[in-house]
């Protein structure tokens, strides 16, 4: 019907003046809606004026709706005039607006919609929950129910259409039921509020815990990505693929924070969409499985590709259950261990390895707005993540305009890097300050020319790959794997550390008390994420007592065998394809099974100390002004078979004697210290019987 009253094709859309934009295109629809219940409660209450009378809001909306609609309307045909005028304004409007997309998406037609649109009537006006709740006689109930819905919104023949576009509506995931322990008459209905901002064309960056959307003009085009040439060619023939329904799955897998999302984002953009990053939403609780419900109708309305980012264990196989209603491209990010099961048309998995020197630098250039000229030393000293060193770089500018200065130094990105490995780490492993240098370590030339081969080691450990023939090059990766072997005490923890701290690098120690778990397959899972923090990051890890993990594998005689066999296996695969720096130490190196020793690149052997290195761990430990005679050290060194570790608590106990008589160390207080640690040992202390007793006569 026109609006004087002429054939309905014929007439002038009063609405031609709006602007196409979503929000406008809301408003219609919203009025579309508010018709038909002012038509609704007029039928109901026998007049419209008795409507106003019960509800004087409502006169408002009547007086804007009369400006447009035809007078004299009838429930009928004021809902064709609204489908025709909305379809008549969709026609000029060439941008993604989400009601349309929608509608079309899930097939609904002009009486679903004003439906939807009916039952989020009280998210943009609170006063309609009260009209709802008076409509209903049900107090409280301020959310439409089926009962009320299926009376009202019910045309001429009433053959269920309402119920079973309701049950549409649900099952595509935009309404969901209250109350479901109720008769269904009774069931309240509602539209999830991310959803009804979506489709008014909000476009919030951050929609829930669980999703977060990346406008197009926030994306990185392909070509300005910093990734691997080989892995450009393969990226870029993706976005087509998808447009014409080849493929429908594009999957990137790597480490975390490496730009893996960057890489979809690209994709949407290249696609002309934006990007709904879902955080591993699985199908296991009925929470979970109700945003999983939401992703597809977001995806829609938003007009972006939805990327669900996962985190599967090593073994482990995810499966996703359908998007409802959605059957375009969609994204999955994974790490490098586990898979996922997905009910997809065709799918396409691109590998995004940790950035080189030349990519990291070129990170850094691009994320440092201060100047530096330890740039190239920075790019190769730190193998992080492209993610990581972004965040990095932020926080050296930060360090750097604290201590007053413009100019960002490697001291700077060091306490950046310590910075981010403490958010990662701490609550997997425990960090141990790095010590020193080489000159703090009394070792045998031996051990020592191992330690400094481990370091070279670790420095070239890309370069290694790139100097090494076809072959071994692709069994190698830029991993180091460290085994120190030999008694307590004889310095395998303080080699760790002064490794790292030459290396530049921070050391973390792993606890087996917070990945060690009772549940089958729970410790691998925490191996594996504490294993990828320490590469994304690129610290040293240190597995102390090793041999507790890397076990010799047993016989299968009852579960618990096969289960830990499973995790030594795990183990095993692991440590081989670990990209950072692993030194495992061990007491007792013969119950480490020989599958481990045969994957560590360098073992260093810590024998006890002989009595010229003794009398250097005496020296290095004992403080510069103390009165121990050289004769009384000498004999200390030559007689008494100590350990480092014995011979530091020693050195400690003669200054806890200090400190309480004279707090200078005398050769009493040595004495003292070191019988004391026999008696610790249950040994006979082989000093002197004269020395001896001058120390237990003292007390």
């Amino acid at each position: 019907m026109s609006t004087n009253g002429g054939n309905v094709g014929k007439y002038k859309n009063p609405f031609d003046d709006w602007q196409r934009t979503p929000s406008a295109h809301f408003r219609l629809y919203f009025f579309a809606a508010v018709s038909h219940l002012l038509h609704q409660l007029s039928l109901t209450l026998g007049s419209s004026q008795k409507a106003f009378e019960q509800f004087p809001f409502l006169a408002g909306y009547a007086l804007e709706r009369d400006k447009y609609e035809p007078a004299g309307s009838s429930i009928n045909s004021a809902g064709a005039w609204w489908q025709q005028t909305l379809e008549d304004w969709e026609q000029k409007a060439a941008s993604h607006l989400p009601l349309r997309a929608l509608r079309e998406s899930f097939n609904l037609d002009h009486a679903a919609m004003t439906l939807l649109l009916g039952i989020g009537l009280i998210e943009e006006d609170a006063r309609f929950g009260l009209l709802f709740e008076s409509m209903q006689g049900t107090p409280g109930q301020q959310r439409p129910t089926v009962g009320l819905l299926n009376a009202w919104w019910t045309g001429e023949h009433a053959n269920g259409e309402v119920r079973a576009q309701l049950r549409d509506l649900n099952q595509f995931g935009l309404v969901r039921f209250l109350g479901t322990e109720a008769p269904r008459i009774a069931w309240a209905i509602e539209t999830p509020g991310v959803l009804w901002d979506a489709l008014r064309g909000e476009t919030n960056p951050v929609i829930a815990t669980w999703a977060k959307y990346h406008a197009p003009r926030d994306l990185c085009p392909i070509k300005k990505l910093i990734i691997p040439e080989d892995l450009r060619g393969p990226l870029m023939a993706v976005p087509p693929l998808l447009a014409t329904g080849d493929v429908n799955c594009v999957i990137i897998r790597g480490p975390e924070r490496n730009g893996r999302r960057t890489l979809l984002g690209s994709v949407a953009l290249s696609l002309g969409k934006g990007l709904l990053e879902i955080e591993g939403v699985e199908q296991k609780e009925q929470k979970e499985a109700e945003h999983w419900r939401l992703v597809g109708p977001l995806a829609t309305a938003l007009n972006a590709l939805p990327v669900i980012v996962l985190d599967a264990a090593p073994g482990e196989t995810i499966q996703l259950p359908e998007l409802s209603g959605f059957n375009g491209a969609r994204g999955l990010v994974l790490g490098k261990h586990g898979g996922v099961s997905a009910n997809v048309k065709g799918s396409i998995t691109l590998n995004l390895p940790m950035p080189d020197y030349a990519a990291r630098r070129q990170h850094w250039q691009e994320a440092l707005h201060s100047p530096t000229r330890d740039l190239d030393q920075i790019s190769a000293g730190f193998r992080l993540t492209g993610g990581n060193i972004r965040r990095a770089a932020h926080l050296a500018e930060t360090a750097a305009a604290i201590a007053g200065r413009d100019e960002v130094t490697i001291s700077d990105v060091q306490s950046a890097s310590r910075a981010l490995n403490r958010e990662a780490l701490d609550t997997l492993a425990t960090f141990i300050p790095a010590l020193g240098d080489w000159d703090y370590l009394a070792v045998r030339g031996e051990t020592l020319q191992e330690l400094r081969n481990l370091e070279a080691r670790c420095r070239y450990r890309e370069g290694l790959q790139d100097a090494s023939g076809l072959v071994l090059s692709q069994q190698m990766n830029a991993g180091v794997r460290a085994l120190f072997t030999g008694p307590s005490g004889t310095g395998k923890t303080l080699g760790a550390r002064v490794l790292a701290a030459v290396l530049g690098k921070d050391l973390y120690r792993l606890d087996l008390s917070t990945v060690v778990n009772k549940y089958i397959g729970e410790t691998e899972k925490n191996l594996n994420r504490l294993f990828a923090r320490a590469e994304e990051l690129d610290v040293v890890l240190l597995l102390d007592e090793g041999d507790a993990l890397l076990t010799q594998r047993t016989n299968v005689n009852n579960a618990n065998d096969r289960y830990a066999n499973l995790e030594t296996n795990y183990l095993l695969q692991r440590l081989e394809s670990f990209e950072s720096i692993l030194i495992v130490t061990s007491n007792a190196g013969e119950r480490i099974d020989r599958a481990f020793q045969r994957r560590m690149d360098i073992i260093v052997s810590f024998p006890p100390p002989d009595a010229g290195e003794r009398w250097t761990i005496w020296q290095l430990h004992l403080p510069e002004e103390h009165q121990v005679s050289a004769s009384t050290l000498d004999q200390v060194a030559q007689r008494c078979e100590l350990t480092g570790g014995q011979i530091r608590n020693a050195v400690l106990h003669a200054s806890l004697l200090a400190l309480n008589n004279g707090r200078v160390i005398t050769s009493t207080h040595l004495e003292e210290a070191v019988q004391r640690e026999y008696q610790k040992s249950g040994s006979v202390c082989p000093l002197r019987p004269q020395a001896v007793r001058v120390a237990a006569s003292r007390w």
